[in-house]
């Protein structure tokens, strides 16, 4: 008979338990999806925290300079009554005193000493006279009457105008605007501003130069730039052009430039400065055009003979070295 043993249930198998380690190849792949979706996830939030943080500075410097010229349009608008009250005042007291001084030419007409105090005294006049007049254009407040017309017509009538002076000064002007080159713009007021820089221009070359003006077309404005090879200016005062009575000048109203940027603001558009090789400088009246307006294919096929601000250093650089 065989007897087979059975194992009692009772009685603990005498045998080694085995523990298995590791996972799955499954449970490693879902661990390392794991560890890749949080570091993207890391690498996105670190990616927005930059953003935000370039943002929040981004606004914070655009109101910081909104905050700026909010305070100087308060002080202009506050120096613009005050200097507009004494430029009707000395207007006012201008008038007789330049007939007074027609009179007393005609009394001293035969005594040439008396003719020559006669002459100081109109040239003192006509000084006084130009000051008020830059006052008012300061101080004026009317909003820009545009039409379209040719730039380059109104260019050729303020260079001809200061002709004689560009001749003793013995500077050559250049006037690069095609005929068909025109703009959206209050005329006279833009007369005015192109006067004023070619005026700043002849001040910077004593000893003569090359004084040009040119022009570039886009299709929502027109650029217009007027450039001299003077000396140049010191970076240290391109921030404190635009100011009032702010002049490097032994004599002037330091109201020339800043009566240039506010008929230009007043138009909605922007003037930029910069120095030019070899020696020099380019100021940039930046005109947009009126609203629904664009400028004519003409004027676009056009484009490459202006050279724009971009290239005008190269193209002032090319002409000198020629």
């Amino acid at each position: 008979m065989n007897i087979k043993h059975c194992p009692d249930p009772e009685q603990p198998a005498n045998t080694e338990a085995v523990f298995v380690t590791g996972g799955s190849p499954s449970s490693e792949v879902d661990l390392e999806r794991i560890l890749t979706a949080w570091n993207s996830a890391t690498e996105k939030l670190q990616q927005t925290h930059h953003t935000l943080r370039a943002e929040v500075k981004r606004l914070t410097d655009e109101l910081e300079i909104k905050n700026r010229e909010l305070a100087r349009k308060n002080r202009l608008a506050d120096l613009g009554q005050m200097a507009s009250h004494i430029a009707h005042e000395v207007r006012n007291s201008l008038m007789p005193m330049t007939l007074y001084s027609s009179l007393i030419r005609r009394q001293f007409a035969s005594s040439d000493a008396g003719t020559d105090i006669v002459d100081k005294l109109d040239s003192g006049l006509k000084a006084l006279d130009a000051t008020v007049n830059d006052l008012l254009h300061f101080t004026s407040e009317r909003e820009p009457r545009k039409f379209r017309f040719p730039l380059r017509a109104l260019a050729e009538e303020v260079c001809s105008s200061l002709a004689p002076q560009c001749a003793a000064q013995a500077i050559d002007v250049n006037i690069g605007l095609p005929q068909d080159f025109d703009v959206s713009a209050d005329r006279e007021m833009l007369r005015r501003a192109l006067l004023n820089l070619v005026l700043n221009a002849l001040d910077a070359m004593p000893a003569g130069g090359n004084l040009e003006i040119r022009g570039q077309t886009y299709p929502h404005g027109s650029e217009l730039v007027v450039s001299d090879t003077g000396s140049g200016i010191a970076p240290a005062e391109q921030h404190h052009l635009f100011e009032p009575f702010y002049t490097t000048k032994g004599s002037g109203t330091g109201l020339g430039l800043a009566i240039v940027e506010r008929i230009v603001t007043a138009h909605g558009g922007t003037v930029k400065v910069r120095n030019v090789a070899p020696h020099g400088v380019a100021f940039s009246l930046v005109l947009p055009n009126c609203q629904g307006e664009s400028a004519s294919a003409g004027q676009l096929r056009k484009q490459p003979l202006n050279p724009s601000l971009i290239g005008y250093e190269d193209h002032l650089q090319r002409k000198a070295v020629a």
